[in-house]
């Protein structure tokens, strides 16, 4: 007979010690920061040692920590594969992608019906929210996550360029910023606090103005809602080329002449073991659709 200490504890542990967080630990086990903290105190009394260090809101694993965290990570992941080979009959495989509802909307899904005609096998699942979901964890299988960090599987950066649509812009001519004072500039903000927007006053002092009158910023509490605002022609608005890049080259909206701003990264995060036949398919798709968008002719111009 096996003897375990309780498996809430060892959850929490393990999650704790993944995200290096009591935090997200708790998010990710849908309880409370309080709660995570009594059941690793609770696994600390059992095995008599301690297994963080704690200083204010920061935790680090001791030694007896870094010890047994990998095998009960390891632990966790073969479970879930036991689970994962479990199908229900004539249901056929799936995957699930968890992603930034912005990624996506303006990016993966114009392209899953490339991925549905050549795997009509495999049901894709898109999780987008703005809450990093670890892979190998409640279902999700990849993630595509943005953000600054430049560790393996990068997918593609952005840039960050002024567009406007169509109909605004008149002639042929590659429109200008001066032709849209009539209009607010369109704006959002992040709800990751880790990571700054593109900054209109960055992009207004790159570029060519022949005034210097004051632009009007019109607010969006979500990047989405400016893309859609964008795209009926209610501003301009600075916004990454990869969000944009279908509506470019259809014509419904256009660059408008001035800089091109660093963006961030777009990563692809997968679970450490346990890759089905589903998840290995979709995981080479979007690396050769990711590799397409990142060497096209229309970025290499831009």
């Amino acid at each position: 007979m096996r003897k375990l200490p309780p498996l809430n504890a060892i959850r929490a542990f393990e999650a704790a010690a993944r995200h290096e967080s009591f935090t997200a630990a708790a998010s990710e086990l849908c309880v409370t920061v309080t709660a995570i903290s009594h059941q690793v105190r609770q696994l600390e009394a059992t095995l008599g040692v301690r297994l963080f260090e704690r200083s204010g809101r920061a935790v680090v694993l001791t030694a007896e920590g870094r010890t047994i965290f990998p095998l009960l990570r390891d632990g966790f992941d073969h479970l879930a594969d036991a689970f994962a080979t479990l199908r229900p009959p004539g249901g056929g495989d799936a995957v699930t992608v968890s992603t930034t509802r912005a990624f996506a909307e303006r990016w993966l899904m114009p392209r899953l019906a490339a991925f549905h005609a050549a795997m009509p096998d495999i049901v894709v699942h898109i999780d987008a929210t703005e809450a990093v979901a670890t892979p190998g964890v409640d279902g999700i299988d990849l993630a595509v996550r943005y953000g600054r960090d430049q560790r393996a599987g990068v997918l593609f950066d952005d840039r960050y360029i002024a567009v406007a649509a169509a109909g605004l812009c008149a002639g042929d001519a590659p429109p200008v910023i001066d032709d849209f004072h009539a209009r607010p500039l369109l704006a959002y903000k992040w709800k990751n606090p880790a990571l700054d927007s593109p900054a209109w006053s960055t992009w207004l002092a790159g570029t060519a103005r022949s005034g210097r009158r004051d632009f009007r910023i019109s607010w969006y509490s979500e990047e989405p809602l400016a893309l859609h605002a964008a795209e009926r022609g209610l501003g301009p608005l600075l916004c990454s080329d990869a969000l944009v890049g279908d509506q470019l080259a259809a014509g419904t909206l256009r660059r408008i002449e001035g800089p091109a701003l660093d963006g961030f990264s777009f990563r692809l995060i997968e679970a450490t073991s346990g890759k089905r036949r589903a998840v290995n398919a979709f995981t080479t798709w979007l690396r050769d659709e990711a590799a397409a968008f990142r060497d096209g002719p229309a970025r290499l111009t831009a």
